[in-house]
């Protein structure tokens, strides 16, 4: 997962732009970058990072023009050089930039197109950069050869083109020099992205952000998330033109947004991510009084930050005592995005603190949004013992996670997730509770069906192993699982064998 976020206004965009990626900085604490434009020029700042590191006066200063786009980068295999931070840019044709928000299951092939065919070389191992290239060639195929303008038809033309090769998630926003901003969004709605409106005196400008808490901080007004396989354009006079760029375009949203990756009050496809996670947290305490109606649990606490909203409804439900017994510090990343398993470890100790009292001869409930690794809940719950208590039962908000995702979020390889392969009551063995519950799947996802039932399909992968794309085959996880592995990460960056992934993806296609 990234955030990404665009503008085009009748004034400079750089402090919005900036102001926009912290909002979003959840999304991705590895890099963060800036791209604007005047018209005829663009202007580029981008690190490792935070965007508070990255960006300091004498950048912002330089970032010059009326339009532009942003990006915070989430580390993934293969991705800790400067180069690679986004946005990418390519100067021809017009000039496009570009930052992306997802993953092409498809791009070794692209990669191997791009280079043969259409002679463009790629200069990292992003995929970002091969979606910017193909989208920069599907242009220039859309355009006469002596054409030096281009309209709506042709920016959507090119789009059609990208969906048409570009398999996988990807949320995009670009800025086409003297163009205007371009946003759309594969046919699956994989990763969401938001488009809103502000007016004044100067007129309208328009934004497109991952996620419309970003769009709420600096005075925008939530418009609508663009559909799967749709494109918006919002040109230089500040008129926005729309287009759906596939034909068999349908709801396939990743249903992990709603879990753990957004920020709760964020809404997203018309669901209101703080409601959903309620819901959740109802249907988990319902399933704690139907499976276990005389449970002896004194309190609950929650895993913060995430897994509040749930707990406190499990506290409602079980008519328990719900307590804050952790205390955060504020300055340590999310562990769950931390590269390698020792970084993990340190970072948990480091990240939360006990309060005895909460814990001090009771028998907890802990409840957290999901499970992954099992590093966080298994040093959580022996931090939990180290305070006093009792007994230390474990509740999950989601179901368990058996299986990688391939749309954008690194989760380890299949190996590395503790719930691969691995009944419940072995699973309760190695995190060290005395219990463990799971939400259902089909619970998780009527927690956010019911506030939009146009949200007939989910992207479950990572709890059911149905990938939504259909190009997900077992050669390719297996690849992908090579280069996730934390023995990758820390030898020589997890990258794929380019080759080997091709041929898959050839006999596969």
């Amino acid at each position: 997962m990234c955030g990404i976020v665009g503008i085009l206004d009748h004034q400079r965009v750089n402090q919005q732009l900036y102001d926009g990626l912290t909002v979003v900085q959840h999304r991705g604490q590895d890099a963060a970058g800036i791209m604007t434009s005047d018209g005829n020029r663009v202007f580029l700042r981008k690190d490792n990072g935070l965007v508070r590191d990255v960006f300091h006066t004498r950048h912002m200063v330089q970032l010059v023009g009326n339009m532009g786009i942003g990006h915070s980068r989430y580390p993934t295999a293969g991705c800790d050089s400067r180069a690679e931070a986004q946005p990418f840019y390519v100067n021809s044709p017009f000039g496009i930039a570009l930052a992306h928000n997802g993953n092409l299951t498809n791009a070794d092939k692209l990669r191997e197109e791009l280079f043969r065919q259409e002679l463009r070389q790629i200069n990292t191992t992003s995929d970002s950069e091969i979606l910017l290239n193909v989208f920069a060639h599907e242009l220039r195929g859309s355009i006469a050869k002596s054409q030096i303008e281009v309209g709506p038809e042709e920016i959507f033309n090119a789009v059609r083109g990208v969906m048409r090769r570009c398999r996988g998630a990807y949320a995009v926003i670009a800025m086409v020099v003297g163009v205007g901003i371009v946003a759309f969004r594969d046919p699956h709605g994989i990763r969401p992205l938001i488009h809103g409106t502000r007016s004044d005196a100067g007129g309208t400008a328009h934004m497109f952000a991952s996620e419309s808490v970003a769009l709420d901080v600096i005075g925008y007004e939530r418009v609508r998330d663009l559909k799967p396989g749709e494109a918006m354009l919002v040109d230089m006079e500040g008129t926005l033109h729309q287009a759906s760029c596939c034909e068999k375009a349908r709801y396939s949203t990743c249903i992990f947004e709603y879990v753990y990756l957004a920020r709760p009050d964020s809404i997203l496809d018309n669901v209101s991510v703080y409601q959903s996670r309620m819901e959740m947290g109802k249907r988990l305490g319902r399933k704690l009084i139907r499976e276990w109606p005389d449970h002896d649990i004194d309190v609950i606490i929650p895993v913060p930050d995430t897994s509040r909203t749930a707990a406190l409804e499990v506290a409602k439900d079980l008519r328990v005592s719900y307590r804050e017994g952790f205390i955060k510090n504020r300055y340590i990343a999310r562990t769950f995005i931390m590269p390698g398993q020792a970084e993990r470890k340190k970072s948990v100790r480091q990240k939360l603190n006990a309060i005895e009292a909460e814990f001090a001869g009771k028998n907890v409930l802990l409840v957290d949004d999901s499970i992954v690794r099992g590093t966080t809940s298994s040093q959580i719950i022996e931090l939990a013992r180290e305070a006093g208590a009792k007994k230390v039962y474990f509740a999950s908000a989601a179901p368990p996670v058996r299986h990688p995702n391939v749309y954008g979020i690194d989760m380890p390889s299949s190996g590395e997730l503790v719930a691969h392969n691995r009944s419940i009551d072995e699973i309760c063995t190695i995190i060290g509770a005395d219990r463990l519950i799971y939400q259902d799947l089909e619970d998780m996802v009527e927690s956010v069906q019911r506030f939009n039932p146009e949200l007939e399909r989910f992207d479950t992968s990572c709890f059911s192993g149905d990938y939504v794309t259909g190009d997900v085959t077992s050669a390719y996880l297996a690849l992908v699982d090579g280069a996730r592995n934390d023995d990758a990460k820390t030898t020589d960056r997890g990258e794929l064998d380019l080759s080997e992934l091709s041929d898959v993806q050839a006999r596969t296609a």
